[in-house]
């Protein structure tokens, strides 16, 4: 079968526009937008691995710089937008919403998030309840989403390392305030927050996959 073609893409997104590349297989069964951690972006190889997997199965994924080049440039020095949640989830919402008004309107939608890009996710997914139909977590901060937890309506997956004790805790209290009543936490054993070790990264795919294979598609 013959890789779907990559699409580079501007989202528009209030007074930004935002670099993202598109994939839509020719029968998709839905689409995931990938919501980037601390200091990373689009290019990052995690992401491109996990996307690579979705797209094997079927699903549609956009792979979107929720900062601008300058905001980049700026968080390398300072570090100070990528841990603002609020403007991460805004620039996240209009991503959604360009795909369901733009780009895939036939196609369901999912969120992807890695690290604080998981917390972007869940307070998108709750600003956007009828148009996020699920949402996965990998070594993410779902408690930086704070009380937005408890609007968050779609099926939500957190996946973390077992050897990532902190993150662990922190998402064990998240998964207790998530509103969703379908919610799941998984340990991928002998794995660390970037899930380096052989194997890891390959099950986290997996999880994935079948996660949004199972939301998406029969939404």
């Amino acid at each position: 079968m013959s890789t779907p073609a990559v699409a580079h893409v501007a989202v528009p997104a209030g007074d930004a526009v935002l670099e993202g590349d598109l994939v839509v297989p020719p029968v998709a069964t839905g689409i995931v937008a990938f919501a980037h951690g601390s200091g990373s972006s689009r290019h990052s190889p995690r992401n491109k691995q996990v996307a690579d997997t979705l797209i094997e199965a079927g699903l549609g994924t956009l792979l979107v710089d929720l900062l601008t080049p300058a905001e980049e440039a700026v968080d390398r020095v300072t570090a100070q937008h990528r841990f603002d949640i609020v403007l991460l989830a805004r620039r996240l919402v209009a991503a959604v919403d360009w795909l369901r008004q733009t780009a895939a309107p036939e196609l369901s939608v999912g969120l992807f998030g890695a690290s604080t890009g998981a917390a972007a996710a869940l307070v998108a997914a709750a600003e956007r309840p009828d148009d996020v139909r699920a949402v996965v977590s990998r070594g993410g901060r779902p408690d930086l989403a704070g009380p937005a937890l408890a609007r968050v309506r779609a099926p939500t997956l957190l996946i973390v390392g077992g050897r990532d004790p902190q993150v662990l805790e922190l998402n064990r209290l998240a998964l207790e305030a998530l509103g969703a009543v379908e919610k799941q936490l998984v340990i991928v054993p002998g794995a660390t927050h970037l899930f380096e070790e052989p194997g890891a990264l390959d099950e986290v795919a997996r999880l994935a996959a079948d996660w949004f294979t199972r939301h998406l598609g029969n939404a």
